[in-house]
């Protein structure tokens, strides 16, 4: 989809991410990243961003905010007008949600716990105008991009089914620890209370013997 805007211009994406948004044109922001000689899955991955993901995520994974659909060509900011993405679609068009999420921020995918499930959501759910169209290939890419630029997981390797489930995103929640028995606050109080009674008993008696004693002492 960002292809139909600027078919042909080329950007780096490390460029876009590390540069300020007020300092690069629409063309920059919409053109399609470069990659290096040897680019790794997730450069590549920024590349099937930019083709399946940018237009409704944003440049940056921000989500589709104001500000973002301000970079699209004119009379291609409202992305809710009717024929365009409205209620009334054209026909190989598509209704738009109101609100999209972005994917590259602090706890931006922290609803799933580890890499596997991300990827799987991406295979089946995205892109939203054409769910479960992306290769499998083309999924852990996308997956590896998004989790490089959160600062997840950079490498080394490829990222894929035999290590997303260790690569984690949401951090384990510790298991709470079971609560000490304790009685009842009325049993506590009656115990507390015949503690008392006891001891008291107790001191008489050693009194009343203590006394008896001298009393008899004094009889003799």
């Amino acid at each position: 989809m960002a292809g139909l805007f600027f078919e042909g211009s080329t950007a780096s994406s490390v460029k876009q991410i590390a540069t300020p948004i007020n300092t690069l044109s629409p063309f920059e922001r919409l053109a399609k990243p470069t990659v290096p000689a040897e680019p790794s899955q997730a450069d590549l991955g920024a590349q099937d961003f930019w083709l399946y993901c940018l237009p409704c995520h944003g440049d940056r994974g921000q989500g589709l905010t104001d500000e973002f659909r301000e970079t699209y060509p004119p009379g291609e900011t409202d992305c809710w007008q009717s024929g365009c993405h409205g209620k009334r679609p054209y026909a190989d068009g598509f209704t738009l949600p109101t609100a999209i999420p972005a994917v590259i921020a602090h706890d931006a995918v922290n609803k799933f716990t580890d890499a596997a499930q991300l990827n799987s959501y991406i295979r089946v759910a995205m892109p939203y105008w054409n769910p479960g169209s992306l290769t499998e290939e083309e999924a852990w890419r996308v997956t590896a991009f998004i989790l490089r630029e959160n600062g997840l997981w950079d490498g080394p390797g490829e990222l894929n089914a035999s290590n997303a489930g260790e690569i984690r995103i949401r951090p384990e929640t510790p298991s709470p620890l079971a609560p000490m028995e304790q009685s009842p606050v009325g049993e506590r109080g009656a115990g507390s209370l015949l503690l008392v009674i006891v001891t008291i008993a107790s001191l008489i008696l050693v009194l009343f013997l203590v006394l008896k004693k001298i009393k008899n002492k004094a009889t003799i």
